[in-house]
Order: C-alpha cells, then sequence, then structure tokens
C-alpha cells in the first residue's frame, strides 16, 4: 500500500485499474455493437449504452475517489459493482431487441448500488453539503427496452469467472504488490523473473474463462479448460510467494509470511487436483473461489491476532 506525498491519502491504483478495465470492455462491446449497426437507430442505441456506461463508471470512480479505503468494504462494494458490469456487458450486444430488459435490470441494479453507496456517503457529510449531496443522487435515472433474459447458469459461471480473476490479481497485490524487494542481487533477479510465470498464467486463466462461459452447461469442463484454469491459479499462488520471498517484508514479517506461503502451496496443490477432477463449470469456478481464499483467512487470523497478543 502506498500513500500520496504530503496528504496521506491512500494510492489504490490497482483496485482503479480493475474497475477501469471492467468498463473498457463494456464499451469495447458497445463500440462493437455499433461497428455491425452502422444506422440512425444503431447509433441511438450505441449513444443510451454508453451515456448509461459512462455516468456509472463516473459514479463508481467519483465516490472510491473521494470515500474509498483500502479495506475489505471499499473492495467488496467494487467487487459488487464489477459482477454487475459484467452482466451488463453480456447483454450488450442484445440491448436494443432481445436482450433490453435484462440489460435495463442490469443497469438499475447497478445504480441501485451505486446511490445506496452515495447515500451513505452523505451520511457524515457536513450539513452545508447535504442538499448537494442528495440532489446528486436523485439525479441520475435508467432506462430500457423489453426483452427476455439469458440463461442463469452462463451468468452465473461469468460472474464466478470474474471472482476468480479479482481473487488472483489481489492475491498478487495484497501479499506483493507495491512493495519493495531487498537490495541483492539475487532478490533482484528473483522479484523481476517471478513476474513471468505470475503475467502469464492470469493472461491465460483469461483465456480459459471464455471457454468456461461457453460450456456452461456441460457436465464437466473440458480438460484443457479446466487445467489452464486449476494450474494457472496454481502458479498465480507459487509466484506471489516467490516474489513475496524477494521482498523486504519476507523478513520483517516472518510471522505472517511464513503461514502464508505454507496456505498458498497447499491451495496450490488443490488447485491442480481441482483441475484433474473436471467438475461442471460453475462448480470448478466456486471450488477455485475457495481455494484462493485460503490465503485471506489466513492473513485476516494473522491480524485479528495481533490485538490480542498486544493486550496479553
Amino acid at each position: 500500500m502506498t500513500r500520496w506525498p504530503a496528504t496521506g491519502k491512500t494510492c489504490l491504483q490497482p483496485l482503479e485499474l480493475f474497475y477501469d478495465l471492467a468498463v473498457v470492455v463494456l464499451v469495447a462491446q458497445d463500440a462493437h455493437r455499433l461497428a455491425g449497426h452502422l444506422t440512425w437507430p444503431g447509433l441511438g442505441q450505441y449513444a443510451v449504452v454508453f451515456t448509461l456506461v459512462w455516468i456509472a463508471w463516473g459514479n463508481g470512480s467519483l465516490h472510491h475517489e473521494l470515500h474509498g479505503r483500502d479495506d475489505a468494504r471499499s473492495r467488496s462494494t467494487f467487487l459488487l459493482q464489477i459482477l454487475v458490469l459484467v452482466a451488463m456487458g453480456a447483454f450488450i450486444p442484445g440491448a436494443g431487441g432481445d436482450r433490453g430488459a435484462a440489460f435495463a435490470i442490469a443497469a438499475a441494479v447497478l445504480f441501485a448500488i451505486l446511490t445506496v453507496l452515495w447515500l451513505l456517503a452523505a451520511r457524515g457529510d457536513s450539513p452545508v453539503y447535504r442538499r448537494s449531496s442528495r440532489l446528486f443522487v436523485t439525479g441520475t435515472v435508467v432506462a430500457g427496452l423489453a426483452a427476455r433474459p439469458v440463461s442463469a447458469l452462463t451468468l452465473s459461471v461469468g460472474l464466478v469467472a470474474v471472482v476468480v480473476g479479482f481473487g488472483a490479481w489481489w492475491t498478487y497485490f495484497d501479499f506483493a504488490g507495491n512493495r519493495q524487494a531487498r537490495a541483492s542481487r539475487r532478490a533482484t533477479v528473483q522479484f523481476i523473473l517471478g513476474h513471468l510465470p505470475l503475467a502469464g498464467a492470469i493472461a491465460a486463466m483469461g483465456a480459459a474463462m471464455v471457454s468456461l462461459v461457453d460450456h456452461a452447461h456441460a457436465a464437466r469442463t473440458p480438460a484443457a479448460t479446466a487445467w489452464v484454469l486449476g494450474a494457472g491459479t496454481a502458479v498465480v499462488l507459487g509466484a506471489t510467494m516467490l516474489i513475496a520471498a524477494s521482498l523486504q517484508v519476507w523478513q520483517r514479517d516472518r510471522d505472517l509470511y511464513r503461514p502464508l506461503a505454507r496456505a498458498c502451496a497447499a491451495a496450490a496443490v488443490a488447485c491442480i487436483g481441482v483441475a484433474a477432477l473436471r467438475p461442471a463449470p460453475f462448480v470448478l469456478g466456486l471450488l477455485l473461489v475457495v481455494l484462493l481464499s485460503m490465503p485471506w483467512v489466513v492473513a485476516v487470523a494473522h491480524r485479528l491476532a495481533i490485538p490480542a497478543e498486544v493486550d496479553a
């Protein structure tokens, strides 16, 4: 975790980047749809979808800039927004036709979440600012067209895949990212080279997630998809600890990183086992989410134990 000079404001660039990437995907979906419908109605539909996405992005980013923290609450609310954005992205190709109502519902849910976040933030405002906060909240509206919903299972698999990606991303940034390597040649080389398998695994997992969604209704996940996702998650866990071992904090906070490394190793082995079993896509995604949660459980337990030790 880093801070802005002089102000003490927490710099949450990785979290905001993940959020921005989700928005970029939606804009790309909207632009791709326009490319295939270069007509006046198509342009109008593009404008409506783009405007809704832009307003949502502006609300979410501004709220996080003003009120966000590097804590579980901020991450959970950002992840919740990303999950709804994924649902919106799934409906954008048919937003002007058979998926219009589904897109409208997803957009309404997102704006409802943003409204609640702003209302909660307004509770802490000075009286002089509360009127402006309420006007800002009530000034947001949502509209859409009628349609039929897409497969609930397909959408569920896609959302679980997003959580897996989120977990891989934050396993790295919480335990290894934004930290200084030790001042030695070996540690520097280890730090640099450790990012190669990490980046490669995350990119491969992203590609495999497309196949996971495509086979959402299959009884078993295709072998290649299961192995890329399972082994990729294992590599992310292992590479994160490899990088962490090159950091200054590895020596300074041994009580955390030693059990954390063991938890990551156990989770990585279990990920390989999940890949070999090849359960249904939704189940595979859920199992990977659980396994990615293991290091977090260790870290939270360590954090909660610190006050008890001090009091003792």
